[in-house]
Protein backbone atom coordinates (compact mmCIF):
# COMPACT_ATOMS: atom_id res chain seq x y z
CA UNK A 1 0.00 0.00 0.00
CA UNK A 2 2.82 2.39 0.84
CA UNK A 3 4.51 1.74 -2.51
CA UNK A 4 1.20 2.27 -4.34
CA UNK A 5 0.73 5.59 -2.55
CA UNK A 6 4.30 6.82 -2.90
CA UNK A 7 5.23 5.70 -6.41
CA UNK A 8 1.90 5.28 -8.19
CA UNK A 9 -0.04 8.24 -6.77
CA UNK A 10 -2.87 6.19 -5.28
CA UNK A 11 -3.80 9.01 -2.93
CA UNK A 12 -7.01 7.31 -1.77
CA UNK A 13 -4.72 5.01 0.26
CA UNK A 14 -3.42 7.97 2.27
CA UNK A 15 -6.75 8.32 4.05
CA UNK A 16 -6.77 4.69 5.13
CA UNK A 17 -3.14 4.69 6.13
CA UNK A 18 -3.45 8.04 7.93
CA UNK A 19 -6.37 6.74 9.97
CA UNK A 20 -4.24 3.73 10.90
CA UNK A 21 -1.51 6.10 12.06
CA UNK A 22 -4.05 7.95 14.20
CA UNK A 23 -4.95 4.78 16.02
CA UNK A 24 -1.30 4.28 17.05
CA UNK A 25 -0.29 7.88 17.73
CA UNK A 26 0.66 8.94 21.22
CA UNK A 27 -0.33 12.59 21.30
CA UNK A 28 0.07 13.57 24.92
CA UNK A 29 1.70 16.98 25.05
CA UNK A 30 1.84 17.36 21.25
CA UNK A 31 0.95 20.82 19.90
CA UNK A 32 1.16 20.27 16.14
CA UNK A 33 1.81 17.76 13.37
CA UNK A 34 4.70 18.44 10.98
CA UNK A 35 5.28 16.17 7.96
CA UNK A 36 8.77 15.61 6.56
CA UNK A 37 9.19 17.98 3.60
CA UNK A 38 10.22 16.87 0.13
CA UNK A 39 12.59 18.89 -2.00
CA UNK A 40 11.03 20.89 -4.84
CA UNK A 41 12.27 18.63 -7.63
CA UNK A 42 10.91 15.47 -6.02
CA UNK A 43 7.61 17.22 -5.21
CA UNK A 44 7.26 18.34 -8.85
CA UNK A 45 8.10 14.86 -10.09
CA UNK A 46 5.72 13.03 -7.73
CA UNK A 47 3.02 15.70 -7.61
CA UNK A 48 2.42 15.31 -3.86
CA UNK A 49 4.23 14.77 -0.58
CA UNK A 50 3.23 11.39 0.84
CA UNK A 51 4.07 12.52 4.40
CA UNK A 52 1.59 15.40 4.08
CA UNK A 53 -1.04 13.09 2.63
CA UNK A 54 -0.61 10.71 5.59
CA UNK A 55 -0.65 13.56 8.10
CA UNK A 56 -3.91 15.13 6.83
CA UNK A 57 -6.28 12.41 8.12
CA UNK A 58 -4.24 12.20 11.32
CA UNK A 59 -4.71 15.94 11.91
CA UNK A 60 -8.43 15.75 11.09
CA UNK A 61 -8.95 12.82 13.44
CA UNK A 62 -6.95 14.32 16.33
CA UNK A 63 -7.85 18.00 15.91
CA UNK A 64 -4.17 18.98 16.02
CA UNK A 65 -2.95 21.66 13.61
CA UNK A 66 -1.09 20.39 10.56
CA UNK A 67 1.85 22.64 9.74
CA UNK A 68 3.04 21.84 6.22
CA UNK A 69 5.19 24.95 5.83
CA UNK A 70 7.27 24.65 9.01
CA UNK A 71 10.41 23.69 7.14
CA UNK A 72 11.81 23.14 3.69
CA UNK A 73 14.16 20.58 2.27
CA UNK A 74 16.76 22.91 0.83
CA UNK A 75 18.98 20.46 -0.96
CA UNK A 76 18.06 17.89 -3.57
CA UNK A 77 19.62 14.96 -1.73
CA UNK A 78 20.48 11.66 -3.36
CA UNK A 79 17.80 9.01 -2.82
CA UNK A 80 18.48 7.21 0.46
CA UNK A 81 17.74 3.73 -0.94
CA UNK A 82 20.97 1.82 -1.36
CA UNK A 83 23.07 4.08 0.87
CA UNK A 84 24.71 2.71 4.02
CA UNK A 85 23.91 4.38 7.38
CA UNK A 86 26.98 6.67 7.34
CA UNK A 87 26.27 7.79 3.77
CA UNK A 88 22.62 8.40 4.65
CA UNK A 89 23.56 10.75 7.49
CA UNK A 90 26.13 12.55 5.35
CA UNK A 91 23.60 12.86 2.50
CA UNK A 92 21.07 14.59 4.76
CA UNK A 93 23.37 16.86 6.76
CA UNK A 94 22.03 20.40 6.43
CA UNK A 95 19.23 19.33 4.08
CA UNK A 96 16.42 20.98 6.08
CA UNK A 97 15.76 24.54 7.21
CA UNK A 98 12.97 25.87 9.42
CA UNK A 99 11.10 28.73 7.81
CA UNK A 100 8.38 29.23 10.39
CA UNK A 101 8.80 30.12 14.05
CA UNK A 102 8.03 27.12 16.28
CA UNK A 103 9.85 28.09 19.47
CA UNK A 104 8.52 26.16 22.43
CA UNK A 105 6.18 23.97 20.36
CA UNK A 106 6.03 20.16 20.74
CA UNK A 107 5.65 18.52 17.35
CA UNK A 108 4.78 15.12 15.98
CA UNK A 109 6.82 14.50 12.82
CA UNK A 110 5.11 12.23 10.29
CA UNK A 111 6.80 10.22 7.55
CA UNK A 112 5.94 7.12 5.58
CA UNK A 113 8.92 4.80 6.09
CA UNK A 114 11.93 4.71 8.42
CA UNK A 115 14.99 2.68 7.56
CA UNK A 116 17.99 3.91 9.56
CA UNK A 117 16.33 6.99 11.05
CA UNK A 118 18.77 9.38 9.36
CA UNK A 119 16.03 11.56 7.86
CA UNK A 120 14.09 11.75 11.11
CA UNK A 121 17.25 12.49 13.10
CA UNK A 122 18.36 15.31 10.81
CA UNK A 123 14.88 16.82 10.68
CA UNK A 124 14.54 16.64 14.48
CA UNK A 125 17.95 18.31 14.85
CA UNK A 126 16.82 21.09 12.52
CA UNK A 127 13.57 21.60 14.41
CA UNK A 128 15.28 21.63 17.82
CA UNK A 129 17.89 24.10 16.59
CA UNK A 130 14.98 26.35 15.58
CA UNK A 131 13.56 26.15 19.12
CA UNK A 132 11.05 23.30 18.99
CA UNK A 133 10.78 22.01 22.54
CA UNK A 134 10.04 18.37 21.79
CA UNK A 135 10.00 16.15 18.70
CA UNK A 136 8.15 12.84 18.50
CA UNK A 137 8.23 10.74 15.33
CA UNK A 138 5.44 8.68 13.83
CA UNK A 139 6.07 6.51 10.79
CA UNK A 140 3.83 4.11 8.98
CA UNK A 141 6.47 1.41 8.50
CA UNK A 142 9.98 0.50 9.51
CA UNK A 143 12.11 -1.41 7.06
CA UNK A 144 14.82 -3.82 8.05
CA UNK A 145 18.03 -2.12 6.93
CA UNK A 146 20.23 -4.04 4.54
CA UNK A 147 17.62 -6.36 3.11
Amino acid sequence: MILRLKYHGDLYLAGQLGRMLASFASLEGIDAIVPIPLNRARLRQRGFNQAIELARPLARRTGLPLIVDAAVRERDTVRQAGLDPVARRRNLRGAFRCVRPLRGVSVLVVDDVMTTGATLDEFARTLKTAGVSRVENLVLARTPFGR
